[in-house]
């Protein structure tokens, strides 16, 4: 889920009556100590916590970000876009052998071997196959996308990721992109 914040001094407030709050937001405020890193750069721009949680903030909202980040002492850390490259195969594009190929050295680069990104793939086709069907991204799919495909109407419910088991999902997902953390 991408959130249109509000920044306020040292804190984040979330959206009001939006039951999806991340763990480290349990009432909807997030404190700037909670917070590892963020990327305003990234799509969307994002927010790391401690917690290893990951927050999505509306793009229209890059600068308030980056101006939070600094009056907090916050790092703004870029990273590899592994869910990015992961659900490539699901953009409505063609990419030619050499654009594949330099997909899966990134992958590799960030610890997901061609073997394993074949299988993350096959795990998610279906669901982001669908959800692309209705939004016909040739750009950009990532984890906010997959996350968001995980639990939209928008996918046939046989697809969706059942509610019992969303947490879980989120947390095997964020974990994939957060890999590069654990090479370097």
């Amino acid at each position: 889920m991408i959130f249109d914040l509000l920044f306020c001094g040292d804190r984040v407030r979330f959206p009001e009556g939006d039951g999806v709050l991340p763990d480290a937001a349990p009432v909807g405020v997030l404190c700037a100590s909670a917070v590892r890193e963020a990327d305003p750069d990234a799509v969307p721009p994002e927010i790391r916590t401690r917690s290893g949680e990951i927050v999505f903030v509306t793009s229209v909202l890059r600068a308030e970000l980056e101006r939070f980040c600094s009056d907090n002492g916050i790092p703004l850390r870029s990273r590899p876009d592994v869910w990015g490259d992961l659900l490539e195969p699901f953009l409505d594009t063609e990419f030619d052998h050499r654009t594949r190929a330099a997909t899966l050295d990134r992958l590799a680069a960030a610890g997901v071997g061609a073997t394993e990104a074949d299988a993350i793939r096959q795990r998610v086709g279906p669901l982001m196959a669908a959800y692309n069907s209705v939004h016909q991204d040739w750009f950009h799919l990532g984890l906010a996308d997959l996350l968001d495909a995980a639990r939209s109407g928008l996918v046939p419910a046989e697809l969706r990721i059942p509610a019992g088991e969303l947490r879980a999902f989120r947390t095997w997902a964020t974990e994939i992109a957060s890999r590069p953390d654990r090479l370097s």
